[in-house]
């Protein structure tokens, strides 16, 4: 392959970049797809509809939808530009927010069976606010925690989902 024959191909492929998003919901239809065909339904049937319903269309939809941006997509369509009135398309990203942001997803997930979600999602909350731009010291970290520790009991005592308490599980 020639290095104009590439030039053009990677031309051609930027003006078309929604077809990454197309691949990304095809990925996702077939995903979802396949783990719908995976469950088991001799326990949980209790009528005509069972639960692989919901899935299998949900996985259908990912692909249907895919094809037909796909099909916008080659035909000519395009999305139009973000246009905010602050917002310079022309700046690079800011690696930096990114990474404090994932640095701060990540210390949650290593942290959240060693010391529970109140800590963990403190740390989260509290990182995401450093990561975003916000630098007092004393106000940000009793924010996440009072976040943390209402999103614990919100999700452990109303709704019943069970998050890892930790050590402060004695507490709550």
């Amino acid at each position: 392959m020639t290095t104009e024959t590439r030039t053009g191909a990677r031309a051609w492929l930027r003006e078309r970049s929604e077809l990454g998003i197309c691949a990304l919901l095809v990925v996702l239809g077939v995903l979802v797809l396949t783990d719908a065909l995976r469950i088991p339904t001799d326990f949980a049937q209790r009528g005509p509809v069972g639960p692989k319903a919901v899935p299998i269309l949900v996985g259908s939809l990912l692909l249907l939808v895919a094809a037909l941006l796909a099909r916008d997509v080659l035909r000519g369509g395009r999305g139009e530009a973000e246009g905010g009135e602050d917002v310079d398309l022309t700046a690079p990203a800011d690696m930096r927010t990114v990474l404090l942001l994932c640095g701060a997803f990540l210390a949650n997930a290593v942290l959240i069976g060693v010391v529970g979600f109140p800590i963990s999602g403190a740390i989260l909350f509290w990182g995401a606010a450093y990561a975003l731009g916000s630098r007092n010291l004393v106000r940000d970290p009793l924010i996440a925690a009072g976040m943390s520790i209402a999103t614990f009991l919100i999700f452990n005592n109303l709704l019943g989902v069970p998050l890892p308490g930790g050590p402060l599980m004695e507490v709550f």
